[in-house]
């Protein structure tokens, strides 16, 4: 177990114009990411998975390009909170330390999200549920207090398609008020932190969704609830395109007094000229405080690198939608910054993945069977979380008999080619159809009837064959 470092001088906190700009003179053009959107008091940031830290390839381009880092998966729900009031921070204080070592702020991500709960919370309703949602989010905060620039308070809560509504969730049945309790939740528990409402297929305004949300902030910012911040995830592709309305988007949300962070950014295919157009959205709009990437190199996407949807090709060159987003930065016209704020000391060690649900498709809730758990053993099952033209996410649920769990694998067979792009929560092998998962080293006891969950994005066609699981 590594050992939480020292945060040193390093600026964690406060608007982002308290970022420190690079000390070339303002006319030069910067030669990385981070240092070109600094000159206009932007970040420029990415998402890192503590399992690849170890990655030199990796760790080189994200500490020499970026200014902020977002744990991709390692801060959400089923990671920090495995069983009910036992919370585990490894793998969200790897990363957390890392970025803070090399200078870098950190955005959280994320606090209450209908989606990637453990086995326990998806138990709940009602006030359980509710009390859970509070008590998770004052659990984390309370851990990383002082030392989180932006929350991603709720994620995801609005219903694809043309209602505007809120989407179905177990959190959404505990009363219309959840949210807004979560944001004053978080805001008593690090008055500090930017809190932040993000989602998907909200970039284009004339989207009923992007409506929807506009509305409950606007709601928000009226009656004084307490929300700083809407982050726009960006993941473009096909069925979900960049729009010429996005830098409309950005402006009306800017407009009720909130800022705006584009805060999953991929696109799919990786046009150098829709990158640069949503750059150059982002810096028409001052509250536009920032872009973050979500993955390194294509082969760090969660959509597979077959997509080539982000800056850097899986060997780790620049492409060319990279020259054009360091262009745009630097042709930005600069401000002058405010000195960083000096945060307090790093947290504790601790472990866990999950990436986010976003394109287009509403998730299909149908898991692949009812589990039969066989007592002292373990049972699993599998679901479709969300589903796109050629790929799609699924989640796996395993759960423990009438005696506890120390070690499970889950095993099934693909039925029509399928392949795994990326998977988090468990430790996978593949032979030909067959794939075999076992459990990652921190999610391998579960107690009698509780429950844990992996996670897999795939190539071709959604599929939810039968899986088995056993224990030792």
């Amino acid at each position: 177990m590594r050992r939480a470092l020292a945060v040193g001088a390093l600026g964690v906190l406060g608007a982002v114009t308290a970022f420190a700009a690079a000390s070339a003179p303002a006319d030069a053009a910067a030669s990385t990411l981070g240092a070109a959107a600094a000159q206009s008091g932007r970040y420029f940031g990415t998402a890192i998975a503590s399992g690849k830290l170890g990655d030199s390839q990796y760790t080189t381009i994200a500490n020499r390009e970026f200014n902020m880092v977002t744990a991709e998966n390692e801060m959400k729900i089923d990671a920090t909170e495995p069983n009910r009031g036992q919370f585990n921070f490894s793998a969200g204080d790897r990363v957390y330390n890392w970025a803070v070592q090399n200078g870098k702020r950190v955005r959280g991500h994320t606090l209450a999200w209908y989606s990637q709960q453990p086995g326990w919370m998806q138990s709940l309703s009602g006030s359980s549920l509710r009390q859970a949602m509070i008590d998770h989010i004052n659990g984390v905060m309370s851990h990383y207090k002082g030392k989180i620039a932006y929350w991603d308070v709720v994620n995801e809560a609005f219903a694809d398609g043309n209602s505007g509504g809120r989407r179905d969730s177990n959190l959404q049945r505990t009363g219309n008020d959840w949210i807004e309790v979560a944001f004053r939740t978080a805001r008593n528990a690090d008055p500090a932190a930017k809190l932040c409402y993000n989602d998907y297929n909200i970039d284009n305004w004339s989207w009923a969704k992007t409506q929807g949300v506009y509305n409950m902030v606007k709601d928000f910012k009226q009656r004084g609830v307490p929300i700083d911040c809407v982050g726009l995830q960006s993941h473009f592709n096909s069925q979900s395109a960049y729009n010429s309305n996005y830098r409309t988007t950005i402006s009306s949300f800017a407009a009720l007094g909130v800022d705006v962070a584009i805060t999953e950014l991929d696109i799919q295919g990786g046009s150098a000229q829709t990158y640069a157009n949503v750059t150059n959205d982002c810096l028409a709009v001052s509250r536009c405080v920032g872009i973050t990437v979500w993955g390194v190199r294509d082969s760090d996407s969660w959509l597979g690198a077959n997509t080539s949807p982000l800056l850097f090709d899986t060997s780790g060159n620049k492409k060319a939608a990279y020259t054009s987003v360091l262009n745009a930065l630097n042709a930005a016209p600069p401000v002058s910054p405010s000195p960083p704020v000096s945060p307090s000391a790093s947290p504790s060690d601790s472990p866990s993945p999950t990436p986010p649900v976003s394109p287009s498709q509403s998730p299909s809730q149908s898991p692949s069977q009812s589990p039969s758990t066989e007592p002292g053993g373990c049972s699993a099952t599998m679901r479709t979380v969300n589903s796109w033209p050629g790929g799609f996410q699924s989640e796996v649920t395993v759960q423990a008999g009438s005696a506890p769990v120390n070690g499970w694998t889950v095993k099934w067979t693909w039925p029509g080619g399928q392949s795994i792009s990326s998977l988090w929560n468990g430790q996978q092998s593949v032979s030909g159809s067959s794939v075999t998962v076992r459990n990652a080293p921190y999610n391998g006891s579960i107690a009698s009837g509780a429950s844990t969950t992996l996670g897999f994005t795939a190539n071709g066609s959604a599929a939810t064959p039968s899986v088995t699981c056993s224990s030792p």
